[in-house]
């Protein structure tokens, strides 16, 4: 009988805890419209996946209390879609001109339940293939990642370390 409590008090401390590191959610607003995420839906969901779990956990270095809620309403990615003729299929060519990763979004940061910063920003990274890129070249969105890592850390005072 005396383990019911110890597993009641567990339990508690880690919804705790758990409510402390609330995090990132990231919400995209008619991403059919984006200028240049891939066409087919299974492709553009990836991105997407992709692009939304890297902000997850980013939202996990904020100081414990803090919840981030990002809507990104615009997206551009690095280098411009090509098909491929024999199979139809779409690749991406990155030439380091007028092709830079951008982005728009506004977002709502919370400490306990109440804003403590919120605006609207356009994140662009026109020299992306110009500087040092942490991430690895089979990473399809480093400049991106790259890109938001500066805007996070300038907006919300974080010293990013790079999620694993």
């Amino acid at each position: 009988m005396r383990a019911l409590p110890l597993l009641f008090a567990a339990s508690v401390a880690a919804l705790a805890a758990g409510a402390a590191h609330a995090g990132a959610t990231v919400r995209f607003i008619e991403p059919d419209k984006f200028i240049d995420v891939p066409f087919l839906p299974v492709d553009r969901d990836r991105v997407l996946d992709d692009l939304s779990e890297y902000i997850a956990k980013l939202g996990q270095q904020l100081p414990p209390g803090q919840d981030l809620k990002i809507d990104v309403t615009e997206l551009d990615l690095a280098g411009r879609l090509e098909p491929m003729r024999r199979s139809g299929n779409e690749i991406r060519v990155l030439r380091g001109r007028a092709d830079w990763p951008r982005m728009h979004v506004r977002y709502s940061l919370t400490q306990d339940g109440k804003v403590i910063n919120s605006g609207e920003a356009d994140l662009a990274d026109m020299s992306y293939m110009d500087h040092v890129n942490q991430f690895d070249s089979g990473n399809s969105l480093r400049y991106e990642k790259h890109m938001i890592d500066e805007w996070f850390s300038k907006t919300f005072h974080v010293k990013v370390r790079r999620p694993a």
